[in-house]
C-alpha cells in the first residue's frame, strides 16, 4: 500500500471548502439557518486522532522487531490511517469554508465561528495524526545485502 499523497488530501479538502460555503450561501439566501458543524464534532475528531495514534503504535513496535503482531491487525490500522487523512482533509475544507462564510458576513457570530474553528483544528489535527500513523506502520528496508561482492568472487 501506498502512502497518501499530498494531492488527493487537497482536493478533498477543496471540494469539501467548496461545498460547504455554496451550502451556507444557498441556506442563507433561502432564509434558512446556515449549517454549522457542533462542538461534539470538534471533540469527536480529536478523539479518533489520539485512538489513529494509540492504533498505530504496537504496529511500530512490531515493524522495529520489538513483538510480533497479526498482519490483518496492521493492515486495518493502515487502511484506518489512509481513511481518516482523506476523512479528516474533506472535513477540514468543510470547516474552512464555513468559517469563511460566517467571517465574511456583516455580524460575525462568535459562538459559531468558534465552534467551527474548533472544527478546522481539529480536522487538521486527524489528518496530521493519521499521516503519522501511516508512518509508525511502515515496515523499516531490509538490510542491504553484498550481493556485488558476492558475485564477483
Amino acid at each position: 500500500m501506498t502512502r497518501t499523497r499530498p494531492l488527493p488530501l487537497l482536493v478533498a479538502a477543496l471540494a469539501g471548502f467548496v461545498v460547504a460555503y455554496l451550502l451556507d450561501v444557498v441556506l442563507a439566501m433561502r432564509g434558512f439557518a446556515v449549517f454549522v458543524p457542533p462542538v461534539s464534532l470538534a471533540v469527536a475528531l480529536a478523539l479518533i486522532a489520539v485512538l489513529l495514534i494509540a492504533l498505530a503504535w504496537p504496529v511500530r513496535r512490531a515493524a522495529v522487531g520489538e513483538r510480533r503482531i497479526d498482519p490483518f491487525y496492521a493492515t486495518r490500522v493502515v487502511v484506518l490511517a489512509k481513511a481518516s487523512s482523506l476523512a479528516g482533509a474533506l472535513l477540514a475544507g468543510a470547516a474552512a469554508g464555513i468559517l469563511t462564510y460566517l467571517l465574511s458576513r456583516a455580524v460575525v457570530p462568535l459562538g459559531s465561528t468558534l465552534t467551527a474553528g474548533a472544527t478546522l483544528i481539529t480536522a487538521v489535527m486527524l489528518v496530521a495524526a493519521a499521516l503519522v500513523a501511516e508512518h509508525l506502520c511502515a515496515i523499516p528496508p531490509d538490510e542491504p545485502t553484498d550481493t556485488l561482492t558476492e558475485e564477483s568472487s
